[in-house]
C-alpha cells in the first residue's frame, strides 16, 4: 500500500479515473460565437494531464474556456465559489475569443463533461 499523499492547493484528486494519452480534445459542435458571454478568469492552473503543459488562466474544460451566457447563471455562480475554495482566486468577466477557444458550459456538460486525458472522471453533483 502507498502513503497517502498530503492533499493541498493545486491537488487534483482523480479517485477512480484512468489517463489516457492518445485522444483528441473534445471540441464544442456548436462552434458558436460567445464573444460577451461571461467566463470565469483565475490565477493560473496547469493541466492536471501528466506529461501535459497548458495552464489555463479560466475554468476550462478539455482546453476550452467555459462560457456562460448569463453572468447570474446558478452553475457559473457554483463554479467560481469552488474555484475561491481551492484558492484560484476567481473573477467572473466577459469572454473575448482573445482568451482562446470556448465552449458553451451547457453544451460541454451535455457531451458528458469531457475533461483532457480523463476517462471515468465525474464532477461533485451541482447544489
Amino acid at each position: 500500500m502507498e502513503p497517502e499523499a498530503e492533499v493541498g492547493r493545486g491537488t487534483a484528486i482523480t479517485p477512480e479515473t484512468s489517463w489516457t494519452t492518445d485522444e483528441e480534445l473534445w471540441e464544442d459542435d456548436d462552434g458558436g460565437d460567445y464573444a460577451g458571454w461571461f467566463c470565469v478568469r483565475t490565477d493560473p492552473f496547469p493541466c492536471p494531464a501528466p506529461g501535459c503543459d497548458f495552464v489555463a488562466d479560466f475554468m476550462t474544460a478539455a482546453h476550452l474556456v467555459l462560457v456562460w451566457e448569463e453572468r447570474d447563471d446558478p452553475n457559473l455562480l457554483w463554479h467560481a465559489q469552488r474555484a475561491k475554495e481551492v484558492g484560484r482566486n476567481p473573477r467572473i468577466v466577459a469572454y473575448a475569443p482573445a482568451f482562446g477557444p470556448s465552449a458553451s458550459y451547457y453544451a460541454w456538460e451535455a457531451a458528458g463533461r469531457p475533461v483532457h486525458a480523463v476517462q471515468g472522471k465525474s464532477l461533485p453533483p451541482k447544489r
